[in-house]
């Protein structure tokens, strides 16, 4: 049986539609449960050379799935620490982790810089 082309999966999700994040207390690793180890890979890997809107197009169908996936907070995470170079995880292509992962850094240090400038502050107090 042929594999159906990554066109046919573009109505897998409705957008905007909420998934509840699973029970974090379950035994089987998330990845199990994911929705995308029922569709090709290719979907969410993109083949070489691949022309731009053919790799928008693509990567937008893998986001439609990732939308009405049950793990999809454990999958972004998980590319997240990682950090997972390519291909779409969690709803997110490598170009949007990375944005994500510098969002958090440039947190990470605001918070460490507020909370050394409080400190003198609040012993002062």
């Amino acid at each position: 049986m042929l594999q159906p082309s990554h066109q046919s999966l573009q109505v897998a999700a409705v957008p905007g539609q909420r998934v509840p994040v699973r029970d974090r207390n379950q035994d089987s690793p998330w990845h199990t449960e994911a929705v995308c180890r029922r569709d090709e890979a290719g979907l969410f890997f993109a083949p070489s050379k691949e022309p731009t809107a053919s790799r928008l197009s693509r990567e937008e169908a893998a986001k439609r799935v990732c939308g009405g996936c049950p793990v999809m907070v454990e999958c972004r995470e998980h590319a997240l620490l990682q950090p997972e170079p390519y291909g779409v995880w969690g709803g997110l292509t490598a170009a949007e982790r990375r944005v994500v992962l510098a969002r958090r850094r440039r947190r990470e240090l605001e918070l460490k810089k507020a909370a050394h400038t409080a400190g003198p502050i609040a012993a002062a107090g």
